[in-house]
């Protein structure tokens, strides 16, 4: 096993570099348009070039090679969804050192558990390295869009009460950046500061959509649209629209409280065997290596990992279908 873990680590290695390379490809963007951002999030051009000054070489070379690249709007924008304030080019190379630091922090574990050392649990590592990244990206991105939507409703309210009062649709959207709280504040500044660079009204508000991606954020947005172009009272569509989305949130609470249970069922009855299978694994490794002994076999595979797979693959179709069944759109 010992004559193995330079193979392991060189191949811990490659697939950061295999990342990298995936984020250049899936990242870029011009520097105009970043200066254009930075202005649009409200970032001071001071504090953006000291740090842009205390960089390291790395991240400065990556970041030039990004922006020579037709893709950087993606990671940008799910950086922006997420609220972080990291660049494209640092967060690859974030996402490419993790899965060198989850197998080093394994290696150092066994020490005390061996089963770390051995090298399936380390391959195991290395992927769950690899996918840490992107599930704390993903579980920002989900928290932050439920903030935002719990304020769109008295945000909408707001609007409206200010076209009441006289106020143009600009005057209503200034006063949610003053008033309301982030990130609905933040992300309603951001339009103000893009109108206030020429962009139109309603790439302003497109953009909006493309950075939050809110379904009741894009029913506003439509709706204003319409108006802009049909005309009518605005808000008194406001008014509709907030009450729709206050149902649905409602309705949406209700199903969860009802679904909970199943919900959770379907997590313990996942993540049970798996975990007791790797506490296994990690306490006593002799136990689970019966698994690999051969015969029996199957086609050419230990009946015990055979058996693994058709379980892994049993509780997946079971998940699949408990998330299918609660799953309720409203």
């Amino acid at each position: 096993m010992q004559g193995m873990l330079p193979f392991i680590i060189a191949g811990v290695a490659a697939l950061a570099i295999l990342v990298i390379a995936v984020g250049i490809a899936m990242t870029g963007g011009g520097a105009m348009s970043a200066r254009l951002e930075r202005y649009a999030a409200g970032r001071e051009p001071s504090a953006a070039a000291e740090k842009e000054a205390g960089q390291s070489a790395v991240v400065t070379s990556l970041s030039r090679v990004m922006e020579r690249q037709d893709m950087g709007a993606r990671m940008a924008t799910d950086l922006a969804r997420a609220d972080l304030t990291m660049k494209p080019a640092e967060f690859v190379l974030f996402w490419a050192m993790t899965p060198v630091f989850f197998v080093f922090m394994a290696l150092v574990l066994g020490v005390i558990f061996p089963g770390f050392r051995n090298p399936v649990a380390l391959v195991v590592v290395a992927l769950l390295g690899l996918w840490a990244p992107r599930l704390y990206l993903k579980r920002r991105q989900a928290k932050r869009l439920k903030a935002f939507a719990d304020q769109l409703p008295d945000t909408i309210t707001l609007l409206a009460n200010s076209l009441r009062a006289g106020s143009s649709f600009l005057q209503g959207m200034e006063l949610v950046t003053r008033e309301a709280r982030p990130p609905i504040s933040v992300e309603f500044g951001r339009v103000v500061r893009e109108m206030q660079l020429g962009v139109a009204l309603q790439p302003a508000l497109d953009n909006l959509v493309r950075r939050v991606a809110s379904e009741d954020l894009e029913l506003m947005v439509t709706a204003i649209q319409i108006q802009s172009q049909v005309g009518g009272n605005l808000a008194t569509v406001l008014d509709a629209i907030a009450h729709t989305i206050r149902e649905r949130i409602r309705i949406h609470g209700e199903i969860q409280t009802l679904t909970a249970m199943q919900r959770y069922s379907g997590y313990v009855i996942t993540l049970l065997p798996v975990g007791l299978a790797g506490l296994l694994f990690v306490i006593s490794p002799s136990y689970i290596s019966k698994m690999l002994n051969k015969p029996p076999e199957l086609a050419g595979l230990p009946m015990g990992v055979v058996f693994f797979l058709v379980g892994l693959l049993s509780m997946g179709i079971g998940y699949i279908f408990i998330r299918r069944i609660v799953d309720i759109k409203v």
